[in-house]
């Protein structure tokens, strides 16, 4: 006999889904639910942020203005 807790998923149709590790041997198996009453709440996480890294122009000579791409016409 073997314990597992994990989390599982109930639809509002009444479906429930959960992970069962994979080294478990396939077909039908006596289980037993337990069924605590509040949700898990769902982890709030913060936003990431990144940093601004300063590149700079490759070569003061290369500017990529549009004159200089495709000329005066």
């Amino acid at each position: 006999m073997r314990m597992i807790e994990t989390t599982a998923t109930i639809t509002k149709d009444g479906q429930l889904t959960l992970q069962v590790p994979p080294d478990l041997a396939p077909g039908q198996h006596r289980v037993v639910v337990v069924i605590d009453e509040q949700s898990v709440p769902t982890p709030q996480r913060s936003p990431l942020q990144f940093s601004a890294y300063p590149v700079g122009l490759v070569s003061p000579a290369l500017t990529f203005r549009r004159e200089d791409l495709y000329g005066d016409s």
